[in-house]
Order: structure tokens, then sequence, then C-alpha cells
């Protein structure tokens, strides 16, 4: 049996990472519709990969333990890329937190159970997850390590006030996820690590940057550092680099990667008046 790359929300970023790491592996897409699963299967095939494609919703645990049990029998899972997520344009606040907060706790939860040695995670965290103001102590160790299931009732995500501050939330606990999950990951040999981009060119910036935040993004995409909107294999160079040997001393860490968008909104000219 070939070894598995799985891929869950096989968009822009995701196909751009397996791609860059699955050579000689079979890849497993997961996506939220069998037809966006087929679709993202497709190209990958195109591209020369040997691809199975599946629907799976990441907020429904029974699901995601489908996608580990399809991927056992697939091959020894050796990356887990888990790139699926909503953003604060595209639902409600429920659906951001159960998708981007409690479906990656559970992702990196089951297959924390069968990753195999040598084996290496990634998520796809935000920026985001950097602007929302700093958490208590006790908070970020219960985003760290509170079971999937009790995170959704806690009194601070509970209290998230609308669709930008539930998505800063998610991905401020996904980025802390990786710390608690990296422990137990150790036990199997294998790391886990969260990339947080800024803006990359995919369909999902695309709903940000004309959305009904658009003058936002618009405005911060005109005052980064780098004056420009990054790619999906930037990316997935990092991606690589993380997921590989060469990031054999790597776990538990997050990577900002977003053109200095968030030094220049804590340190740029206009700080003074977040």
């Amino acid at each position: 049996m070939k070894e598995l790359t799985v891929v869950v929300g096989a968009g822009g970023i995701g196909q751009a990472i397996a791609r860059r790491v699955s050579q000689g592996r079979h890849i497993l897409v997961a996506n939220h519709t069998q037809s966006s699963a087929d679709e993202a299967a497709k190209v990958l095939e195109n591209a020369g990969f040997e691809v199975t494609a599946m629907q799976a919703d990441v907020s429904d645990r029974g699901q995601v333990q489908a996608v580990v049990r399809k991927a056992q029998s697939l091959g020894p899972v050796k990356a887990l890329i888990q790139a699926a997520g909503v953003s604060p344009s595209q639902a409600p606040i429920e659906a951001i937190l159960k998708v981007d907060l409690y479906g990656t706790a559970v992702l990196l939860e089951e297959f924390g159970k069968v990753m195999a040695e040598g084996g290496s995670g990634v998520v796809i965290s935000s920026q985001s997850g950097y602007r929302m103001p700093a958490l208590t102590a006790e908070q970020d160790a219960l985003l760290a390590t509170a079971p999937p299931e009790e995170l959704m009732a806690l009194d601070f995500v509970k209290g998230v006030r609308d669709t930008l501050h539930a998505y800063q939330m998610s991905k401020r606990c996904n980025s802390l996820r990786v710390r608690g999950e990296a422990i137990r990951w150790a036990e199997r040999g294998a790391r886990v690590n969260a990339i947080s981009p800024g803006i990359i060119v995919t369909p999902l910036a695309h709903d940000e940057l004309y959305g009904e935040r658009a003058a936002f993004y618009q405005g911060m995409l005109k005052k980064m550092p780098a004056g420009r909107a990054g790619t999906p294999d930037e990316i997935a160079a990092l991606a690589a680099l993380i997921l590989g040997p060469e990031g054999g001393f790597i776990t538990g860490s997050d990577f900002l990667i977003d053109g200095g968008a968030t030094a220049n909104f804590f340190y740029g000219p206009e700080a003074q008046k977040h």
C-alpha cells in the first residue's frame, strides 16, 4: 500500500500543498460536497496523482471518523492537510465555530490516533487569529486542550459578537490546538503545526475582497509591507518545509505568513486607531 496524504478542504491552498508533498503517494481528498471533492480530485489526477475523493462535513465527528476509516483502508497516513474552513462573509457565527473551531479540533484528535510514525499534519489557520485581543492563560489552555465537544460551550466562545469575532476565535483556537495536540501526536512519532496565511489569492479570499468587508480587506491589501497578495504556492512552499524531513524539529508551532499585514496592523502608521 502506498503512503497517504489526506487533504480536508482541497481548495486552492489545500491542493497546492498536496501537489508539493505527495509525490509517490496516494491522495485522499475530503470536501464538504462530493462534487467539489471530485473536482479537486480531477485536477490532482491530471497533475499525475492517484486520488480518492469523498464527501465529509468536518463539523460532524461521525463523518470525520469515516474519513479516518477510509484513509486507513488506503495506506499509512503520512500527511494531514486541514484546509477546510468558512470565512466571515460566507457563513453565520455558529457555522464558523462548528467548522473552523470544533471541526479542526475533531480532525486533529481523530487523526492523532492513526498517524503513521514520521507523519506530520498542518492546519491552515489565518492571520485573523492574531487580530483578536489576548485571552487569559486559562482561556488559552482551554482552547488548546479541552475536549472538542466542550469548546462550543465555553463562555468566552459562546459570547462571540459577530462573524469576524467567531472567525478570529476559531483561528486563535487553531493556533493553540496544535500546541496541545503536538504532545499527543508525539506519542506516535508524528508532528503537527499550523500556518496562518494573510490574503492569498483563492476563491475564499475573493469573497472577502468583494464581500461585506471589501473596504477593510482592500485597504489591508494596499497597506501591507509586501505590497501584494500571496499565492497558494507560497503557502505550499512553507508547508513542504514543515511537513517534510527538514522540518523534523518543528511541532506545536504556528507560522504567520501574511506579507507583513499583522505587523502593519499593530505597528504601522494607523496602528493607534485600533
